[in-house]
């Protein structure tokens, strides 16, 4: 089995050195090349801080995460950041795209940073732009475009690293039913036919319907790990 992801005895703890809350505690969790993942659980439950343990947006106060057999919790700042620039793909919530960009601009950002030369950059920016349905809002800001339509902008942009794997914070909370539908058939279809890995954490049963693997998280532990 390929194991992208491997978190050990992961834990993170706030306020420590008084009454310390767990926002994750004690985790160990695999997650396999290819994988559909949601995970769940009530709002406090751990699930974002989870995500941004595995994605590196975060240090845990215990245990560690490792990636392709890269100890991600042992880099410093700048090493990070440059393996999450190569490696991870981040869709949010609240999309977070540049206002002053557009979908094509957003898009090629990463790979900017990447360095990759303009040429490739527009050329992949154009392909992504095509296979989430927006070929013809290249030129079109954020403001111009309905919040479907940017996280899909969003989608693509994480794509354009050719990244690991995915990892998606509630991306579905913020659109309409037909917006979200449509966003999860394309993320299941890059699932089947490029077989990009992808981990949520929702609370949209729609997303969960989709996924092939469940994880239940209570107080910052895993309650439940089933497939389906």
């Amino acid at each position: 089995m390929n194991h992208i992801i491997e978190a050990h005895h992961l834990s993170k703890i706030y306020n420590a050195d008084t009454i310390p809350v767990y926002a994750a505690n004690d985790i160990n969790l695999q997650v396999e090349e290819g994988e559909f993942t949601a995970l769940v659980g009530p709002s406090g439950s751990g699930k974002t801080t989870l995500l941004n343990l595995i994605g590196g947006l975060d240090y845990p106060t215990e245990g560690n995460v490792t990636i392709d057999g890269f100890d991600i919790t042992k880099m410093n700042e700048n090493k990070l950041i440059d393996f999450r620039l190569h490696n991870i793909g981040f869709v949010f919530q609240a999309y977070n795209l540049i206002p002053v960009l557009t979908a094509r601009e957003n898009v090629e950002l990463v790979m900017l940073m990447q360095k990759t030369t303009k040429r490739q950059r527009e050329q992949r920016a154009r392909e992504l732009l095509d296979q989430v349905g927006l070929d013809a809002k290249l030129d079109n800001r954020p403001a111009e475009l309905s919040g479907g339509q940017q996280q899909r902008v969003a989608v693509a942009r994480a794509l354009a690293s050719k990244p690991r794997f995915i990892l998606a914070d509630e991306p579905t909370a913020n659109l309409d039913s037909k917006s979200a539908e449509n966003l999860l058939e394309i993320m299941a279809k890059l699932n089947d036919e490029e077989k990009m890995t992808f981990i949520f954490s929702t609370h949209d049963q729609r997303v969960i319907d989709k996924a092939r693997r469940v994880i239940t998280l209570v107080d910052g532990k895993i309650a439940s790990d089933s497939q389906q």
